[in-house]
């Protein structure tokens, strides 16, 4: 990556994985999966890193401008790539030098260094990142990953994938990065239902019984979801896109999906219910 600023001094990077100095207490992952998931908690951070000034200015590349700012929303869906060998031991952004096999990142306009969280849409694999540097500079990127963050995500082979990123805040002064969950099932994608399963009736005929594992106000986190559970997990938009539920099935018969609806309890997924077509 590129090196936009004149920091005043290096900082020295621990070269592992999940180093958490300067990290007093963790706290629950906000907007994450459901209790019992094995998901570990969010660092909170008691004496976060200073911004390097120097990154925050606006900055020009290949004809365009970037205004790097503060914020605290931030949750976007889009492309992540990652970068190694060539920049490994280099300067990044804010001085400290990069380490390939650490859980880092690059964004174009977060302030540095900062936290955020990343999902890997297509297996539900979560990590939290040190953000100390600028990029990618690719229109269809919103993230570039360090080798070691593509490699617990699980995005070594393809190179680029879909994720989700959400802006946690300021960094520590040392480390950061962390591994909040491991997915188990590495689908594809989660599919969407082409003929939606109608609502749970008294009234039930054989041949259709589902299990609604979870539903969620957003998209991401409904696949997200869908990928934990593997391929036979669908998701399905409500008609106004307000809420997204997390199917499996159909079963033939009622016991069948009973058995499903406990597996999905006993992965987490507190809230599943059995549901019946007409």
């Amino acid at each position: 990556m590129i090196a936009l600023a004149h920091p005043l001094r290096h900082f020295r990077l621990l070269a592992i994985a999940g180093a958490m100095s300067g990290l007093a207490a963790c706290a629950s992952a906000g907007g994450g999966g459901p209790a019992g998931t094995g998901r570990a908690a969010i660092p909170i951070v008691t004496d976060p890193a200073p911004i390097v000034s120097g990154t925050m200015r606006p900055y020009q590349i290949r004809g365009r401008w970037y205004r790097p700012e503060e914020q605290p929303g931030y949750d976007q869906v889009g492309m992540a790539s990652w970068y190694g060998d060539q920049f490994n031991g280099r300067p990044t952004s804010t001085g400290e030098r990069f380490d390939m096999h650490a859980l880092t990142a690059a964004h174009k306009t977060l302030p540095l260094p900062g936290l955020v969280e990343v999902t890997n849409l297509a297996n539900g694999r979560t990590i939290v990142l040190r953000v100390n540097d600028r990029g990618p500079f690719v229109d269809d990127r919103i993230i570039d990953l360090s080798r070691g963050a593509a490699e617990a995500l699980d995005m070594l082979q393809r190179g680029v994938g879909e994720v989700r990123v959400r802006y946690l805040g300021r960094a520590p002064r040392v480390g950061g990065g962390a591994v909040l969950q491991y997915a188990q099932a590495r689908p594809e994608r989660a599919v969407p239902v082409s003929a939606p399963p109608p609502p749970p009736s008294p009234s039930v005929s054989p041949g259709r019984f589902w299990v609604e594992v979870a539903a969620y106000p957003a998209q991401p986190e409904a696949r997200a979801a869908a990928g934990r559970l593997g391929q036979t997990a669908r998701v399905q938009a409500a008609t106004d896109n307000s809420m997204f539920r997390v199917l499996l099935g159909p079963w033939p018969d009622a016991n069948a999906a009973e058995q499903a609806r406990q597996a999905a309890v006993a992965r987490g997924f507190a809230d599943a219910l059995l549901i019946s077509a007409r």
